[in-house]
């Protein structure tokens, strides 16, 4: 007799309505990307994607959107950006209270000296808030090499432009720059009313935290501006106030760890705790790798290929009892794809292509929340060249495949 994950491994996925046939799961063994699945109709699965960031004339980039208790949605990006790498990155939030149909206009929780970038958020067991972000000094090669082309004489920057990234430079004195970077973490006890100061957390990654069932909350992610690197998940038992280092993700053989970057964690029914990875090593290059633990993250597996070309990964449980990963894809077709797993990621299925009309590969970060009528939402940052060009945050409602067995 079949035991329930033999029958799993054979699950024929099906998009009711739409005429979408899954009928292949990869295993991490299988690398090759295979043709993503579309609509029926040829559509992709967010027919009506819309822009929920204002003003337009602003860039927003790598947002994290999550669903509270009370079932409002609160994303948070980078925002207040001229373009990708700039000196003007803060922590902005948005709040729906329908469910995505209507935002509130970006409230600013938080704008330090330096480009502020990458916000993630989780609310946890107890209702707080905890929003992460990290800084970066990215910036100063192209802003010195302008200083050096204005001082020269040569063309280059409008003298408005390299006035203002000189006086976003210059809210730190010379000198005391570096001083600014780290990886940082704001609370909300109220939320979303107010917010700690940002205090410094051991690493880094887009989305940030996970809770546990334990009621502790693990930190899937990166050291930054530290020598050595380390990649590992830290944990805290105090609802996010303190972080302790729990263990580091050994790399895979011939791999460097200072090219793992952009982790996030999901504990699924189970038990087992998942983290995915972006790995820029040349063994599968800008592909997801795949590490697990079974023993609540103090040992992992060692990272494995599961054929997923694109970067970064989001994980999130189901009501179902399935994961889902949602991934920025930065080659044809340009945009967001999706991936279910209802084997505690031991295989995953096909792409489904969310959204693919992108026009440029500066896109993706996708999170991904499930609502109360079981339709899915997602969130990504896009450039939009007919519009600037400026990165907004953008989202779409799309339906989920139905397991059949």
């Amino acid at each position: 007799m079949p035991t329930r994950r033999d029958i799993l491994r054979r699950t024929t996925l099906s998009l009711a309505g739409t005429g979408i046939c899954l009928t292949r799961s990869l295993s991490a063994a299988e690398s090759p990307l295979i043709p993503a699945p579309r609509r029926s109709d040829g559509k992709d699965l967010i027919a009506d994607p819309r822009s929920i960031s204002m003003p337009s004339d602003r860039y927003f980039g790598w947002p994290t959107l999550t669903q509270t208790q009370k079932g409002e949605l609160i994303l948070v990006a980078s925002g207040g950006r001229e373009q990708h790498v700039c000196p003007f990155g803060r922590v902005d939030l948005f709040r729906s209270r329908d469910e995505g149909k209507n935002w509130t206009f970006a409230r600013t929780i938080h704008d330090g000296p330096i480009d502020d970038r990458d916000a993630g958020i989780v609310e946890t067991s107890k209702g707080t808030l905890l929003v992460t972000t990290f800084t970066s000094l990215a910036y100063v090669p192209q802003f010195k090499k302008a200083l050096a082309q204005s001082e020269q004489g040569a063309d280059g920057w409008s003298a408005s432009r390299l006035q203002a990234w000189q006086a976003a430079h210059r809210r730190v004195e010379d000198g005391q720059h570096e001083q600014h970077l780290g990886t940082w973490m704001l609370r909300s006890t109220d939320n979303g009313t107010s917010w700690s100061t940002p205090y410094r957390v051991p690493l880094n990654s887009p989305h940030g935290p996970c809770q546990l069932a334990s009621g502790a909350l693990l930190y899937a992610g990166k050291s930054l501006w530290q020598t050595p690197t380390r990649v590992g998940v830290c944990i805290s038992d105090d609802d996010g106030v303190t972080w302790n280092w729990l263990s580091d993700i050994p790399p895979r053989p011939g791999d460097s760890i200072d090219r793992y970057h952009e982790l996030h964690a999901v504990q699924t029914k189970s038990g087992r705790v998942i983290v995915h990875i972006r790995n820029h090593n040349s063994a599968n290059d800008r592909e997801t790798l795949q590490t697990v633990s079974d023993d609540g993250g103090r040992s992992w597996t060692e990272p494995v290929a599961i054929g997923v070309w694109g970067l970064p990964s989001h994980l999130m449980n189901l009501a179902d009892g399935r994961v889902l990963m949602t991934y920025g894809h930065r080659r044809s077709p340009l945009g967001i794809q999706a991936r279910l797993s209802a084997d505690d990621g031991d295989h995953w299925s096909d792409a489904m292509i969310l959204y693919g009309q992108g026009k440029t590969s500066d896109l993706g970060y996708p999170s991904t929340v499930q609502l109360s009528s079981g339709e899915m939402l997602t969130a990504w940052y896009e450039v939009l060249p007919d519009e600037g060009p400026r990165s907004h945050i953008r989202s779409g409602r799309w339906m989920l495949p139905t397991p059949v067995v």
